[in-house]
């Protein structure tokens, strides 16, 4: 080989290698990607969890990539100890972890959301009396009130201002008089009606209040209708899921005269007038069924054309049809029990289990319903899950 070809393929190689190590230095950081995919993230995601090996408490941060992906955000797990988790576009806050049979009182902690979604911690309040139990939090669809079901003799829905800057929360007021069991409000496209339902000891009831430009709540008239039920019994409600403009489902549990279990649980749809006022047409015959057990949770998809339902034997997937009667979509998803889910903007549901310790990430489309790559994922004693869409 000549002297010159030796010095040409040299400086061939230098060039090359120059190159790659130009590209690697061009690549993508993780606060611009969300996966291999080399895109922006479409959501994060936070799931609390309290791992046995370890004994920490964390809060694990994701990436989800447009096909559904999750990454691992830097810096995740953040060792804050917190669950029962709500998000707006700079805060998330979670209720401090209270050891079993303490009277200690009830903290809520903001963390900021940095620019890559880590979290660093930066504020707590003390909230409610000792004694007393918050049981959920969440926001309004502004993300500027926090508000938090607390568990106590009255029973009684908090409100708190958030101060954007410094996370802050500042006490608003508390409405005393609500439902006996864990039934957090949920927020018609207005943003001044929400809703929710409950059946402490066999009493059905569908709760309605009104949000004030402060933040403050105050109930409206709770004497919704029902649908009448099949035997003669009544249907005992669990919760609500609002769409984006002016319409509810709600699930029910149908009872016979005896107070027995008469059928599986099935969806009602509701519609809110412009003072808050409900009404249905929902009957025994078009009111889908549902195969998930006993309902834990539900919600409503963004464009709110899909409700998804979880439950004690799985995760199933409706067509919500406005004030029209709701319409089944998929069978069962999975067999295990899903306690917890949240949709992003960009058609993936997200669903956790605290039984088999797994966090699902579902696609769904018109015509289909499919799992994420990778899905289901593995975390170990998972327990709250909040989304935060990008």
């Amino acid at each position: 080989m000549s002297r010159q070809i030796r010095v040409c393929l040299f400086a061939l190689i230098v060039a090359c290698a120059s190159t790659v190590l130009a590209s690697a230095q061009a690549l993508p950081s993780q606060t611009e990607t969300s996966s291999t995919t080399g895109t922006s993230p479409v959501a994060y995601v936070y799931v609390a969890s309290r791992p046995v090996s370890n004994g920490k408490d964390q809060i694990n941060g994701y990436y989800a990539a447009s096909n559904g992906a999750i990454t691992a955000i830097p810096g995740s797990p953040f060792p804050y100890s917190y669950n029962y988790l709500a998000v707006n576009e700079k805060w998330l806050f979670g209720v401090l972890w209270d050891p079993a049979g303490s009277d200690n009182e009830e903290v809520i902690g903001s963390m900021e959301i940095g620019s890559n979604g880590a979290l660093t911690q930066k504020q707590e309040v003390g909230v409610g009396e000792m004694g007393g139990a918050l049981i959920s939090i969440y926001l309004d669809h502004t993300g500027s009130t926090l508000y938090g079901d607390y568990y106590t003799t009255n029973n009684d829905y908090l409100s708190y201002s958030i101060d954007q800057t410094t996370g802050q929360l500042t006490y608003i007021a508390d409405l005393a008089g609500g439902p006996p069991d864990n039934s957090p409000v949920s927020f018609i496209g207005n943003n001044e009606f929400a809703y929710s339902s409950s059946c402490y000891h066999l009493s059905p009831e569908i709760i309605g209040v009104k949000r004030a430009s402060n933040g403050s709540l105050s109930y409206l008239n709770s004497n919704f209708p029902f649908p009448a039920e099949k035997s003669g019994g009544f249907y005992c409600p669990w919760r609500a899921a609002a769409d984006p403009t002016d319409h509810l489902a709600i699930a029910m549990q149908p009872y016979n005269p005896n107070w027995g279990v008469d059928g599986t649980y099935q969806l009602a749809t509701y519609t809110a007038d412009s003072s808050g006022n409900l009404t249905t047409t929902s009957t025994y015959s078009n009111m889908p069924h549902v195969l998930v057990g006993t309902v834990i949770d539900y919600w409503m998809s963004p464009s709110g054309k899909y409700l998804a339902v979880g439950g004690t034997q799985g995760l199933q997937i409706f067509h919500f049809n406005g004030a029209n009667p709701i319409t089944k979509f998929t069978g069962l998803l999975t067999s295990n029990s899903i306690d917890q889910m949240f949709w992003d903007n960009s058609n993936h549901l997200y669903a956790i289990s605290k039984t088999a310790n797994k966090l699902y990430v579902f696609t769904v489309t018109a015509t289909s319903v499919t799992q994420a790559p990778g899905s289901p994922h593995a975390i170990a004693n998972a327990d709250s899950l909040i989304v935060l869409p990008k």
